[in-house]
Protein backbone atom coordinates (compact mmCIF):
# COMPACT_ATOMS: atom_id res chain seq x y z
CA UNK A 1 0.00 0.00 0.00
CA UNK A 2 1.25 3.49 -0.83
CA UNK A 3 2.37 5.10 2.40
CA UNK A 4 4.69 7.40 4.33
CA UNK A 5 6.64 6.32 7.41
CA UNK A 6 8.24 8.90 9.68
CA UNK A 7 10.21 7.71 12.67
CA UNK A 8 9.54 9.68 15.82
CA UNK A 9 11.99 11.02 18.34
CA UNK A 10 10.64 8.77 21.12
CA UNK A 11 10.24 5.15 20.08
CA UNK A 12 8.45 4.28 23.31
CA UNK A 13 5.53 6.42 22.17
CA UNK A 14 2.70 4.83 20.19
CA UNK A 15 3.00 4.60 16.41
CA UNK A 16 0.18 6.48 14.70
CA UNK A 17 -1.57 4.69 11.84
CA UNK A 18 -3.06 7.56 9.81
CA UNK A 19 -6.09 6.84 7.64
CA UNK A 20 -7.46 9.64 5.46
CA UNK A 21 -11.01 10.42 4.34
CA UNK A 22 -12.47 9.95 0.85
CA UNK A 23 -10.36 11.73 -1.75
CA UNK A 24 -7.43 12.15 0.61
CA UNK A 25 -3.87 10.86 0.46
CA UNK A 26 -1.20 9.61 2.83
CA UNK A 27 -0.14 13.24 3.36
CA UNK A 28 -3.48 14.58 4.63
CA UNK A 29 -3.23 13.79 8.34
CA UNK A 30 0.50 14.25 8.92
CA UNK A 31 -0.01 17.71 10.43
CA UNK A 32 -2.76 16.32 12.68
CA UNK A 33 -0.41 13.65 14.06
CA UNK A 34 2.17 16.37 14.71
CA UNK A 35 -0.38 18.19 16.87
CA UNK A 36 -1.50 15.10 18.83
CA UNK A 37 2.05 13.95 19.63
CA UNK A 38 5.09 15.32 17.77
CA UNK A 39 7.34 12.64 19.31
CA UNK A 40 5.44 9.65 17.88
CA UNK A 41 6.32 7.68 14.77
CA UNK A 42 3.78 7.86 11.95
CA UNK A 43 2.66 5.32 9.36
CA UNK A 44 0.29 7.10 6.99
CA UNK A 45 -1.45 4.97 4.37
CA UNK A 46 -3.30 5.71 1.13
CA UNK A 47 -6.45 3.70 0.42
CA UNK A 48 -6.20 1.15 -2.39
CA UNK A 49 -9.69 1.80 -3.83
CA UNK A 50 -10.58 4.57 -6.29
CA UNK A 51 -14.07 6.05 -6.47
CA UNK A 52 -14.32 8.46 -9.41
CA UNK A 53 -10.58 8.98 -9.09
CA UNK A 54 -10.72 9.58 -5.32
CA UNK A 55 -8.76 7.25 -3.03
CA UNK A 56 -10.78 5.32 -0.44
CA UNK A 57 -10.07 2.38 1.83
CA UNK A 58 -13.02 0.27 0.62
CA UNK A 59 -15.85 0.39 -1.89
CA UNK A 60 -19.32 1.66 -1.16
CA UNK A 61 -22.59 1.04 -2.95
CA UNK A 62 -23.95 4.52 -2.24
CA UNK A 63 -23.41 7.35 0.25
CA UNK A 64 -23.47 5.70 3.66
CA UNK A 65 -23.95 2.20 2.18
CA UNK A 66 -20.80 0.10 2.42
CA UNK A 67 -19.78 -2.79 0.19
CA UNK A 68 -19.41 -5.13 3.15
CA UNK A 69 -17.58 -7.87 1.24
CA UNK A 70 -14.97 -5.40 0.04
CA UNK A 71 -14.76 -3.83 3.50
CA UNK A 72 -13.89 -7.19 5.06
CA UNK A 73 -11.31 -7.88 2.31
CA UNK A 74 -9.71 -4.43 2.58
CA UNK A 75 -9.62 -4.64 6.39
CA UNK A 76 -7.71 -7.92 6.14
CA UNK A 77 -5.41 -6.32 3.55
CA UNK A 78 -4.69 -3.34 5.81
CA UNK A 79 -4.10 -5.62 8.80
CA UNK A 80 -1.57 -7.64 6.82
CA UNK A 81 0.14 -4.49 5.56
CA UNK A 82 0.43 -3.15 9.10
CA UNK A 83 2.04 -6.39 10.32
CA UNK A 84 4.55 -6.28 7.47
CA UNK A 85 5.27 -2.58 8.03
CA UNK A 86 6.07 -3.29 11.69
CA UNK A 87 8.75 -5.74 10.52
CA UNK A 88 10.07 -3.49 7.75
CA UNK A 89 10.32 -0.38 9.93
CA UNK A 90 11.05 -2.25 13.16
CA UNK A 91 8.35 -0.82 15.38
CA UNK A 92 6.31 -2.60 18.05
CA UNK A 93 3.12 -3.95 16.41
CA UNK A 94 1.40 -3.91 19.81
CA UNK A 95 1.93 -0.16 20.21
CA UNK A 96 -0.18 1.20 17.34
CA UNK A 97 -2.95 3.79 17.61
CA UNK A 98 -5.10 4.50 14.57
CA UNK A 99 -6.12 8.07 13.74
CA UNK A 100 -8.78 8.07 11.05
CA UNK A 101 -11.15 10.58 9.53
CA UNK A 102 -14.47 9.62 7.88
CA UNK A 103 -13.70 6.72 5.50
CA UNK A 104 -10.38 6.21 7.30
CA UNK A 105 -12.15 6.15 10.66
CA UNK A 106 -14.54 3.54 9.29
CA UNK A 107 -11.80 1.11 8.29
CA UNK A 108 -10.04 1.75 11.62
CA UNK A 109 -13.29 0.77 13.35
CA UNK A 110 -13.42 -2.30 11.10
CA UNK A 111 -9.94 -3.27 12.30
CA UNK A 112 -11.30 -3.15 15.86
CA UNK A 113 -14.34 -5.21 14.84
CA UNK A 114 -12.19 -7.95 13.28
CA UNK A 115 -8.82 -8.05 15.07
CA UNK A 116 -8.37 -7.84 18.83
CA UNK A 117 -4.61 -7.21 18.90
CA UNK A 118 -3.96 -4.93 15.92
CA UNK A 119 -4.63 -1.61 17.67
CA UNK A 120 -4.01 -0.56 21.27
CA UNK A 121 -6.27 2.42 20.69
CA UNK A 122 -8.00 4.58 18.10
CA UNK A 123 -8.98 8.19 17.48
CA UNK A 124 -11.99 8.07 15.17
CA UNK A 125 -13.10 11.35 13.61
CA UNK A 126 -16.69 11.10 12.30
CA UNK A 127 -16.94 7.30 11.97
CA UNK A 128 -19.92 5.11 11.16
CA UNK A 129 -20.67 1.55 12.25
CA UNK A 130 -18.63 -0.51 9.76
CA UNK A 131 -20.61 -3.74 10.05
CA UNK A 132 -23.60 -5.03 11.98
CA UNK A 133 -24.44 -8.50 13.19
CA UNK A 134 -20.85 -9.76 13.33
CA UNK A 135 -19.18 -11.40 16.35
CA UNK A 136 -16.85 -8.93 18.02
CA UNK A 137 -13.43 -9.80 19.46
CA UNK A 138 -12.60 -9.11 23.10
CA UNK A 139 -11.49 -5.45 23.13
CA UNK A 140 -10.74 -5.26 26.85
CA UNK A 141 -7.88 -2.83 27.46
CA UNK A 142 -8.35 -0.94 24.17
CA UNK A 143 -9.06 2.79 24.40
CA UNK A 144 -11.13 4.54 21.72
CA UNK A 145 -12.07 8.18 21.23
CA UNK A 146 -14.87 9.18 18.87
CA UNK A 147 -15.19 12.71 17.49
CA UNK A 148 -18.73 13.18 16.23
CA UNK A 149 -20.90 15.91 14.76
CA UNK A 150 -24.25 16.55 16.42
CA UNK A 151 -25.53 17.80 13.06
CA UNK A 152 -23.31 15.78 10.73
CA UNK A 153 -25.26 15.23 7.47
CA UNK A 154 -23.06 12.29 6.37
CA UNK A 155 -22.68 10.49 9.70
CA UNK A 156 -25.86 10.76 11.80
CA UNK A 157 -25.33 11.06 15.55
CA UNK A 158 -27.13 7.73 16.03
CA UNK A 159 -24.27 6.05 14.16
CA UNK A 160 -21.69 7.42 16.58
CA UNK A 161 -23.74 6.39 19.60
CA UNK A 162 -24.31 2.87 18.23
CA UNK A 163 -20.60 2.49 17.46
CA UNK A 164 -19.74 3.55 21.01
CA UNK A 165 -22.21 1.01 22.41
CA UNK A 166 -20.91 -1.84 20.23
CA UNK A 167 -17.28 -1.16 21.15
CA UNK A 168 -18.11 -0.87 24.86
CA UNK A 169 -20.08 -4.12 24.73
CA UNK A 170 -16.91 -5.78 23.40
CA UNK A 171 -14.93 -4.44 26.36
CA UNK A 172 -13.32 -1.29 24.95
CA UNK A 173 -13.15 1.96 26.90
CA UNK A 174 -14.80 4.59 24.70
CA UNK A 175 -15.06 8.35 25.00
CA UNK A 176 -17.19 10.45 22.67
CA UNK A 177 -16.80 14.16 21.90
CA UNK A 178 -19.52 16.19 20.19
CA UNK A 179 -18.97 19.05 17.77
CA UNK A 180 -21.56 21.23 16.05
CA UNK A 181 -19.70 21.85 12.79
CA UNK A 182 -21.15 19.09 10.60
CA UNK A 183 -18.80 16.57 9.00
CA UNK A 184 -15.68 18.69 8.73
CA UNK A 185 -12.72 18.16 11.02
CA UNK A 186 -12.17 21.26 13.16
CA UNK A 187 -9.14 22.32 15.17
CA UNK A 188 -11.31 22.23 18.30
CA UNK A 189 -11.98 18.55 17.64
CA UNK A 190 -8.28 17.83 17.06
CA UNK A 191 -7.41 19.58 20.33
CA UNK A 192 -10.02 17.51 22.15
CA UNK A 193 -8.50 14.33 20.71
CA UNK A 194 -5.04 15.47 21.81
CA UNK A 195 -6.29 16.11 25.35
CA UNK A 196 -7.83 12.63 25.51
CA UNK A 197 -4.65 11.04 24.11
CA UNK A 198 -2.43 12.82 26.65
CA UNK A 199 -4.67 11.75 29.52
CA UNK A 200 -4.94 8.15 28.28
CA UNK A 201 -1.48 7.26 26.95
CA UNK A 202 1.02 9.43 28.83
Amino acid sequence: MQHVFRRGTNEEKPVFLLLHGTGGTEHDLLSLAEIVDPESSVLSVRGNVLENGMPRFFKRLAEGVFDEEDLVFRTKELNGFLAQAAKDYQFNPLNVIAIGYSNGANIAASLLFHYADTLKGAILHHPMVPLRGVPMPDLTGIDVWIGAGANDPICPKEESIELQELLEAAGASVGIHWEHAGHQLTMEEVKAAKAWYEQTFR
